[in-house]
This record gives C-alpha cells, structure tokens and sequence, in this order.
C-alpha cells in the first residue's frame, strides 16, 4: 500500500530536502484540494505530517488537519509534535484513523508504551527516523546515538506493531530509498510491519521495495515531481487489495 503524503506548513503543502526547514519547496497552497484531489483518484489512504508541530512540540496546523479529516474518505495518519494523551484523542475524534509517535517515542518511552496500552497498536505508530542508523528527533533538528534497530526492539516489545522508518539522508532527495536498511529491520523484526518513507522516485522502487519485503510506504516528493503518478498509486494499492 502506498500512501501520498502531505507534509503541512503554516498552513500550506510543502516538501522538504533531507529535513531542511530552511528548504522547504511548495506543493500545493490548498492542501485540502490536494488531498481531494488525491482522493478523487480513488485512493483511499493518506499520510499527514505537521511540520511546525514537530518542531514546536505541539500541533500547528490542526484547523487544516481537521478541515482534510472532515472530508478524507478513507484511512488517515498524523504525525508531528504529538506529546500527550489529550492530542491524540483530538486528533482520533477528528477522523485521524492512526497518530504517528516519533521523537516522543525516543524521549518519553514510558508515555508511548502507556498510549499503546491505551489506545492500542492499531492506532498508535512509531515514527523512527535517523541518519547512518541512529534516531533523529525533534523534526529531524537534533540527532541521537540510540541505533534505530534498538528503539524498534524496546517498541515491538511493547506491543507496536508498525513502525514507518526514514532515512533523512534520502528524503526529498529522490535518491532512491535505503533498501538495505529497511531490509533488515523488516528480516530483524518480522512480526513488525516496516513502513518505507524517504527517497522513493518511482514505480521502479516501489517494486524493489516490494521484493525486500516491504509491503507499505510513504510518496512524497516524487508524487509533487511527478516520477510516480496517483494512478500508479491506485494501480498498487488495488492489486495489494
């Protein structure tokens, strides 16, 4: 399954390069016609991603979020500055079918395991990003020594299940994605669905990825580029069922 992302700042859709704030290229300055349109195409799935709320630590752009969620048909993820208990809630009374924990899972292990108690696996994702291996966090601002193979270890013994993994060193760089790395963490964690995100240009990585084994994943740039198309999209997600 495929997932067109929509990555929100202040208000509109933008792309960034490796992460960069400071290089951040417009997609779309109505993302709520983007995702309609995306929609419209009969795709079903959407991944959002609140960039001023993963720098800030808290949601930036939740009126967008909830005006997409209001008219979305299908499933949705959220990611960015997702802190506490009373966020998630908004945000799955709003129509988000799953929240994306990233740096909080890192930071505040014991408030990610209780979520995952709380609201269960099939609504709470772990967003593991990193460069050469190790954890990013906070939008990607500060870098970790905690190896990303590690956080997802300590998560999957909590009870995660998906865990949507980025190279930042191949985001937005329409470079190709890290298959080696995804690779692995999907042989090293069976039992876990990795998520791929960062670097996909094509259809002709989307079919390498799915020989490694990676079932889903995340288009961003190269949907913007217009490498990978939404009928291509569409194409996928029907044959995966």
């Amino acid at each position: 399954m495929i997932f067109p992302a929509i990555d929100l700042q202040k208000g509109r859709s933008v792309r960034l390069f490796q992460g960069d704030f400071k290089q951040s290229r417009l997609v779309n300055g109505k993302p709520l016609e983007q995702a309609a349109l995306i929609n419209w195409r009969g795709i079903h799935c959407l991944h959002l991603v609140d960039l001023d709320g993963a720098k800030a630590g808290q949601p930036q752009n939740l009126k967008t979020v909830q005006q997409i969620a209001g008219r979305f048909q299908g499933m949705m993820e959220i990611g960015g500055g997702i802190r506490t208990s009373e966020t998630i809630e908004q945000y799955l009374n709003s129509g988000i079918s799953r929240v994306i924990l990233g740096s909080v899972a890192l930071k505040d292990p014991d408030f990610t395991k209780a979520a995952l108690q709380q609201f269960g696996p099939d609504k709470i994702v772990i967003g593991v990003d990193g460069r050469d291996g190790k954890v990013a966090t906070e939008g990607w601002l500060d870098q970790s020594v905690m190896p990303m193979a590690d956080l997802i270890g300590e998560m999957v013994a909590a009870g995660a299940q998906t865990f949507i993994v980025t190279d930042v060193a191949k985001d937005g760089m329409m470079s190709g994605p890290n298959i080696d790395l995804l690779a692995s963490l999907q042989k090293k964690f069976p039992d876990a669905n990795i998520v791929a995100s960062g670097g996909i240009r094509n259809l002709a990585d989307i079919r390498a990825l799915q020989k490694a084994g990676i079932k889903d994943m995340i288009a961003g740039m190269s949907l913007a580029q217009g490498t990978l198309t939404l009928q291509e999209v569409k194409e996928v997600n029907d044959d995966a069922g």
